[in-house]
């Protein structure tokens, strides 16, 4: 026998699913924009916090890009590879360690945002700008809607 459903709680699996699905065709353009440059996700946005904040503790990246302490300080480890970044340990504490952009990640980040900005505005012109700026508020109200546990 079917699971039975009342309309709301059949509206609200219907919007996960196209949230998702929306989400995953978005991001997959995403991803294969940014590996065009040589970087994974995570570490454009990681240089993409960098780009605008300067400089910023190891431990709030995660915060800030949504991903694992592990997962930041593989990719902060890469980045510093490539000379886009370096670790600068806190004068006033020595448990804190800033990841700061260099010159060179300034200028790459400067060379590849616009078109980047470009890409990404191309894959949300599917809904106008009022429509975008209301999906924005209504997502930021579900989002914030959603209790922990």
């Amino acid at each position: 026998m079917p699971l039975q459903l009342d309309d709301a709680q059949a509206t609200s699996l219907k919007l996960f699913v196209v949230l998702s699905k929306a989400y995953k065709a978005i991001s997959e353009q995403v991803i294969k924009d940014v590996k065009q440059y040589g970087l994974s996700p995570s570490e454009f946005m990681i240089l993409e916090v960098l780009y605008t904040k300067r400089r910023i503790p190891l431990q709030q990246i995660g915060e800030k890009i949504l991903v694992t302490s592990g997962s930041v300080t593989y990719n902060i480890d890469k980045l510093e590879k490539k000379q886009l970044l370096r670790r600068v340990p806190c004068r006033e504490d020595r448990r804190v360690i800033y990841a700061e952009i260099t010159e060179a990640g300034d200028e790459f980040l400067s060379q590849i945002f616009p078109d980047h900005a470009v890409t990404v505005h191309h894959l949300m012109e599917g809904i106008s700008l009022t429509e975008q700026e209301a999906a924005i508020a209504l997502l930021k109200k579900l989002g914030k809607s959603v209790k922990p546990g």
